[in-house]
């Protein structure tokens, strides 16, 4: 869903072909405080704010980018601006955000596993330590090697070289 914070004339006009061209709901509010109520109930995956609204009221607006989350601000002058360059607008705005999306869980994925594949050389290590020592009762030892083949196991999965 997009936030859109406008009270040109044409901004509804704009509503329609926003949501035409990017397959998502557009909800249209005349000011900057209905805005904030807007980013407070609901999710939004842009913002599209009429850059009047942030030249008028800074502060205001600040509040604003505090409350949008992980939506993308794109800014429009409504004076100038038509519906077909806001889509462009909005459309490249929301690639972006896809990119960026994409790349943060690629980036969490490869913390995970880094972490994953230290904690499981951790306990090969440690397990191939105990296993070294002599005479060991065989209810350890036994419980020793499962844990040494699953900590195996889990850095085949993890993809580990160590």
């Amino acid at each position: 869903m997009i936030l859109m914070i406008s009270a040109a004339k044409n901004a509804v006009n704009c509503v329609g072909e926003v949501e035409k061209n990017t397959g998502q709901r557009v909800r249209l509010v005349a000011s900057i405080p209905a805005g904030n109520a807007m980013l407070r109930d609901a999710e939004f995956s842009a913002v599209i704010v009429d850059q009047s609204f942030v030249d008028l009221n800074p502060v205001a607006a600040d509040v604003l980018w505090k409350n949008t989350g992980t939506a993308i601000p794109v800014f429009v002058n409504f004076a100038i601006s038509g519906a077909e360059r806001l889509v462009r607008d909005v459309r490249a705005a929301l690639s972006r955000r896809e990119k960026e999306r994409v790349l943060a869980v690629k980036a969490a994925e490869a913390t995970l596993r880094s972490e994953l594949n230290s904690a499981v050389m951790g306990i090969l290590l440690s397990s191939e330590l105990a296993l070294a020592q002599p005479a060991l009762p065989v209810a350890v030892l036994t419980k020793l090697q499962s844990v040494h083949e699953l900590a195996l196991q889990m850095k085949t999965r993890l993809g580990s070289v160590a």
